[in-house]
């Protein structure tokens, strides 16, 4: 049987973390394309800054506030979607944040807080999301990973693991989900321009814009396939990186990444808030 793919006339898409970068872009391009969707974040002003944006597009957008870390919050708003606008046919979940963790300063709020978000947050919104969509028998999920996730990177600790975790998440669950009717899909994006990543003080490889990234991540939820990685060489060399022994992956990262490693903080997607 053929995965469910959505398309408008099934439902709301549900976006988490739209109001800045690829989430807001991706927003804005499902809109174009006629969809309904439901955007997530803490940011009001931006939220609405975009559903305005959205006013001439042939779909629409419809803010709804919350905190991915509350599980509580993430019932109401799923409850709200479905109640007030119409079944969530396709969640995109894509709050994240990057915080630096170096083993010369480790400490225990940066990795809480990054599970908080990047995986708990994931879990707070896949669960309520999944019951509605079991109960109709169609769905379709997207949790949004990162290359980060492939292998270990200087000052990566906190985020690579979260973001590792999630594309475990994805493999596991496809087995349960599409036997339920749910296409699950899991995204990993590389390096993403946007305002935020042009703070980081490294020369990030094969970068993509926000809308590159937004356009890549609309077309790959519209096939059958489970993995939407890009850009494919950055994706390919993270990949075989992890067949090498580990004394070689060492010593191929101290390459690239020179002397000034120790100093570097090489998170691929840099989101300073869930809200946001």
């Amino acid at each position: 049987m053929s995965p469910f793919i959505a398309r408008p006339e099934h439902g709301v898409v549900w976006i988490t973390g739209a109001s800045s970068g690829m989430g807001r872009a991706l927003a804005l391009k499902l809109a174009e394309e006629g969809y309904k969707v439901a955007v997530t974040a803490r940011s009001h002003e931006k939220l609405l800054e975009l559903q305005a944006e959205a006013s001439a597009l042939a779909g629409s957008i419809v803010v709804l506030d919350g905190d991915v870390t509350s599980a509580e919050d993430m019932e109401h708003t799923v409850a709200a979607i479905e109640y007030q606008h119409g079944p969530v046919a396709l969640a995109v979940l894509n709050a994240g944040i990057y915080l630096p963790a170096r083993g010369e300063d480790l400490n225990h709020e940066v990795f809480e807080r990054s599970f908080a978000v990047n995986l708990h947050g994931v879990v707070n919104c896949l669960v309520p999301a999944v019951r509605h969509m079991r109960s109709r028998g169609y769905g379709q999920v997207a949790l949004v990973s990162s290359v980060a996730g492939y292998g270990g990177l200087p000052g990566g600790a906190a985020y690579g693991a979260s973001k590792a975790a999630l594309i475990n998440m994805a493999e596991s669950l496809k087995f349960e989900l599409e036997r339920m009717g749910i296409h699950i899909q899991l995204v990993t994006p590389g390096y993403v321009d946007t305002p935020l990543t042009a703070q980081n003080k490294f020369e990030m490889p094969d970068v993509v814009s926000a809308q590159q990234a937004a356009d890549t991540i609309a077309a790959g939820l519209k096939s059958p396939a489970f993995d939407i990685s890009f850009p494919k060489g950055l994706v390919y060399r993270a990949k075989l990186l992890k067949f090498l022994p580990y004394s070689l992956y060492f010593r191929v990262l101290r390459y690239f990444l020179g002397s000034g490693h120790k100093h570097q903080s090489v998170g691929p997607r840099v989101t300073p808030h869930p809200a946001e």
